[in-house]
C-alpha cells in the first residue's frame, strides 16, 4: 500500500494555537501528519487508524515533546551593513544619542555602511542573523528596507531579503521602509524626499514585486502624519498594504492613521491613546509589540496592553532586530521579554509569535497547526508551552520543519 502522507509525527503534545476552549489549543497524546508541504492531520493519536505507521513514508516519535507552529518574526530590519556596537559602548560611557548622531553615528552610520555594501556583501552579513532566528524556531521572517534611503539601495536590500529566503528555504515577507529617516542629501527637505519616495521608489518596488507591503516611521524625529499619509496613499495606489512604526516616542495618532488605511499592523505603540486603540479594533489592525527596543532604550512608558486587550486588538510579538535599538537575535527571548516587561501571558506571547504574527503579515496559510495550513512546525525540548517563555536563552528547538521539510 502506498503511503498517504509524506510524514507523520507520533507521541507529541500539540499546541495548535487554533480557536479552542483549551489553552493553546493543546492536544495531548497527539499526532501530526503532512503531505506536499501542508498539514493533513493534527489531532489525537488514538483517532488514527490501526498501524498508523502505514500512513506515511517517514514516521517519527516525539517522545511526548511539545510541537508548535513555526514561529513568525513579523517585524525585523535584518538586512543592513556593518553594526553599531561601538555606539552601544559610547552611550554606556556617557555619550548622548545626539552627540553620537552629530559625529556621524546613529542611523546615518547604518545608511552609509549599507549603501557601501554590494548585494553579495549584504547577503553575507545578513545570513548569520537569519540563521540565528531559524535556529530559534522562526520559519517566517518579515524584513524591512530603510537603511538605503535611495531607490537603488532600498531595492538592493529587498533583493537580499528575497535571497535569504531562497538560500535558507524559509518564508520571507518584504516591507519597503524608505520613509524611515531623512537621508543626508535631503537635509532640511523632508517633503521633497517624500515626493521622491512616492514617485520613484514605491512604484518600482511594487512593479518589480520586491515589496509585499510599505511601512513608515511616523514620529517627530522622522516623518509627520501628513507625510506618512502621502506614503500610504502611494502604496495604496500601487496595490500594496501598509504597516506603521506608530507612537513609539510620542502620540502623533499614528495608530489611528494606520487604521484609517486598513493597515496590517501598527508597531511599537508605547504612546498610543484610546482613540488609536479603538481605531485599530475597528479596522482589525494588529498591534505588534517590540519589547527588545523597549529594553535596549530603557524606556519606561508601557504600551496600552490592557486597553488593547479590552478592545479585542490582536497582539503580536516581534524582535525588531536592527543594529541601533534592538540587536536581538531570538524571537523566543522577545516572547519572554513581552511576558516580563509587558505582562503578557505565555499564551498571549506564543499566539503573538504564531497566529497573530501571521495576521500582521497578511498570511492566512500558517501560524496554526490545522489541516490545510503550511507544515511549518517546531519540535521543542520542552513539555509545556510556557517553557518557551520561561527559559531565558539556551537552545530549545529540537527539530524545525518548513513546508514539511526538516531544516
Amino acid at each position: 500500500m502506498n503511503p498517504e502522507w509524506d510524514g507523520l509525527l507520533l507521541d507529541c503534545r500539540l499546541a495548535t494555537m487554533t480557536r479552542s476552549d483549551t489553552p493553546y489549543g493543546l492536544i495531548e497524546h497527539a499526532a501530526l501528519g503532512w503531505r506536499d508541504g501542508a498539514i493533513t492531520y493534527a489531532g489525537a493519536h488514538a483517532a488514527l487508524p490501526d498501524a498508523p505507521e502505514r500512513l506515511a513514508e517517514h514516521v517519527a516519535r516525539a517522545d511526548g515533546a511539545l510541537v508548535t507552529p513555526g514561529l513568525i518574526d513579523c517585524h525585523t530590519h535584518l538586512v543592513f551593513g556593518g553594526d553599531r556596537a561601538n555606539e552601544f559602548e559610547q552611550r554606556l560611557n556617557g555619550a548622548s544619542y545626539e552627540e553620537i548622531a552629530r559625529a556621524g553615528g546613529g542611523i546615518a552610520s547604518s545608511v552609509r555602511a549599507t549603501r557601501e555594501a554590494d548585494e553579495g556583501t549584504l547577503l553575507a552579513q545578513s545570513l548569520p542573523r537569519a540563521r540565528a532566528l531559524l535556529a530559534d524556531g522562526v520559519t517566517t521572517i518579515e524584513i524591512k528596507s530603510g537603511y538605503g534611503l535611495d531607490r537603488d539601495s532600498e531595492l538592493r536590500m529587498l533583493r537580499v531579503a528575497r535571497r535569504i529566503g531562497e538560500t535558507l528555504g524559509i518564508g520571507i515577507r518584504t516591507t519597503l521602509l524608505s520613509a524611515h529617516a531623512l537621508p543626508p542629501e535631503y537635509a532640511g527637505r523632508a517633503d521633497e524626499y517624500i515626493d521622491y519616495v512616492c514617485e520613484h521608489v514605491v512604484p518600482i518596488a511594487a512593479q518589480s514585486g520586491l515589496a509585499d507591503a510599505v511601512d513608515a516611521f511616523c514620529e517627530r524625529i522622522a516623518f509627520t502624519p501628513a507625510q506618512t499619509r502621502r506614503v500610504f496613499e502611494a502604496a495604496r495606489a500601487h496595490g500594496l498594504r501598509v504597516k506603521l512604526h506608530a507612537d513609539q516616542l510620542s502620540d502623533l495618532h499614528g495608530a489611528a492613521l494606520a487604521a484609517a488605511f486598513d493597515a496590517l499592523s501598527a508597531d511599537h505603540l508605547e504612546w498610543t491613546g484610546d482613540d488609536g486603540v479603538q481605531a485599530m479594533a475597528r479596522a482589525g489592525t494588529v498591534a505588534v509589540l517590540l519589547p527588545g527596543a523597549y529594553y535596549a532604550l530603557r524606556e519606561t512608558k508601557l504600551p496600552p496592553i490592557d486597553a488593547l486587550r479590552a478592545a479585542g486588538v490582536p497582539l503580536a510579538v516581534a524582535t525588531d532586530l536592527n543594529p541601533g535599538t534592538s540587536p536581538l537575535l531570538s524571537l523566543r527571548l522577545a516572547m519572554g521579554m513581552a511576558c516580563t516587561l509587558f505582562r503578557l501571558t505565555p499564551e498571549e506571547a506564543l499566539r503573538g509569535s504564531t497566529v497573530n504574527a501571521a495576521r500582521a503579515l497578511g498570511l492566512d496559510d500558517r501560524g496554526t497547526l490545522a489541516v490545510g495550513r503550511r507544515a511549518d512546525f517546531v519540535v521543542w525540548d520542552a513539555e509545556r508551552p510556557a517553557d518557551l517563555c520561561y527559559w531565558i536563552g539556551g537552545t530549545l528547538a529540537r527539530r524545525i520543519f518548513v513546508g514539511g521539510r526538516s531544516m
